[in-house]
């Protein structure tokens, strides 16, 4: 009877470590802007910032992104890579993909000279879509 309980014990301590490590993270977009590659596969410029507030959430427990456009989207992660720092930026980077199975990297990058500014960038090979974000716990 004793080693059940010890068992028991170690089961739901080892949750509740589990758990502490597990984040989710909420964000919300101000705006967006789109770059495409062209006909020629060069990149394109910028398409002009469009006002939206947009929920994003990251969870490291499940693994993914959701983006709360009218159709959802999610991104699944496959990979966390290591962050990035130089003297303007920090990169969060992770290797993704979305619900049509396209590969994309989602990185969230903070500019530290501009006031520590976030911007949410999802890469896919022909097209890079970038939101403004803030925290929104």
């Amino acid at each position: 009877m004793n080693n059940y309980k010890v068992y028991a014990i170690a089961f739901f301590l080892f949750l509740g470590i589990q758990q502490s490590f597990a984040q989710n993270y909420k964000f919300r977009t101000s705006g967006f802007s789109v770059l495409e590659k062209n006909e020629r596969g060069k990149w394109g410029s910028w398409s002009d910032l469009k006002l939206v507030t947009i929920s994003i959430n990251l969870d490291t427990e499940k693994n993914r992104f959701v983006v709360y456009l009218p159709l959802v989207q999610l991104f699944e992660i496959a990979a966390y890579e290591p962050t990035e720092e130089n003297e303007s930026d920090i990169v969060y980077s992770f290797v993704c993909k979305d619900t049509n199975g396209e590969d994309c990297v989602v990185a969230i990058i903070t500019r530290k000279k501009q006031d520590n500014r976030k911007q949410l960038y999802i890469t896919y090979k022909d097209k890079i879509i970038v939101y403004n974000i803030v925290n929104a716990q």
